[in-house]
């Protein structure tokens, strides 16, 4: 009997950035930035009326300082730091995101960072002190590594769990069974 051949389906290599909208105006925190750190932004996104800017890892700590600092910019708060996990993608495993938020302009931006499985990503806990704990749940969800955070170890699971649980080839169940069955010397359910 001959074996059918079945294309396997697509695997995902994560979402296309949206360009901005054609009477989407790119903000002046945007072209500002572009023109003050040269090479800073890679690409620019517009989506359901938030911007998104890419940004190399090589050029993060001036990108945030710069939107920090800058007048036009007033990035006084870093909300969230998370991370996304796309296994296939060739450029770079992981999505970093900083969600940032200016108390004084009220508007916020996306700062996307992609990075390599073992791509280190500089701490940005020296341009606001709060990233502390967020980048630090982030290594601990995905494993990822930012270079200079004053005290990188894990926040949420235990210190002898083996993995990242946010990534998308952790097999969470095998590991909750180990981590109950050794440490609490019970069968977990699973």
């Amino acid at each position: 009997m001959a074996e059918e051949h079945v294309p396997k389906a697509a695997v995902p290599t994560g979402p296309p950035d949206p360009p901005p909208a054609a009477d989407a105006a790119i903000p002046a925190f945007i072209t500002s930035l572009q023109a003050d750190v040269p090479g800073a932004v890679s690409r620019i996104s517009f989506y359901l009326g938030d911007w998104t800017v890419i940004v190399p890892v090589s050029h993060v700590l001036q990108a945030v300082t710069r939107l920090r600092d800058a007048p036009d910019a007033a990035f006084d708060l870093c909300s969230d730091v998370t991370a996304t996990d796309w296994p296939p993608r060739a450029e770079g495993r992981f999505d970093v995101i900083y969600c940032l938020y200016s108390t004084r302009h009220r508007h916020r931006v996306r700062v996307k960072v992609i990075v390599a499985e073992d791509q280190p990503i500089p701490s940005v806990t020296g341009v606001w002190p709060a990233a502390n704990w967020l980048e630090r749940e982030v290594f601990d969800m995905f494993g990822i590594v930012f270079e200079g955070h004053p005290d990188l170890k894990r926040i949420l699971l235990p210190d002898g769990w083996k993995g990242h649980p946010l990534r998308k080839d952790y097999g969470i169940i095998q590991q909750d069974q180990e981590w109950v069955q050794i440490n609490l010397g019970i069968e977990s359910g699973q």
